[in-house]
């Protein structure tokens, strides 16, 4: 089994604490770097959250049309 397969099950049934854990670091990634790659972390971030589960954390997605 390799890294990836045993880290997705630790993960598997807490994405709260695994989206948590993604924000948390992005912030300290953010904060060392002096948000030089803000936009990049965010992407990444919002990317970690789609394989989570869950929604993006940003209203970066088109609103519904009515």
């Amino acid at each position: 089994m390799s890294m990836l397969d045993k880290l997705k099950g630790m993960l598997k049934g807490h994405p709260d604490q695994a989206r948590q854990g993604v924000e948390k670091a992005g912030d300290a990634f953010d904060a060392r770097t002096g948000n030089k790659y803000q936009s990049q972390v965010d992407t990444a971030q919002d990317k970690l959250n789609q394989q989570i589960g869950e929604p993006p954390a940003r209203g970066d997605q088109n609103p519904p049309q009515s």
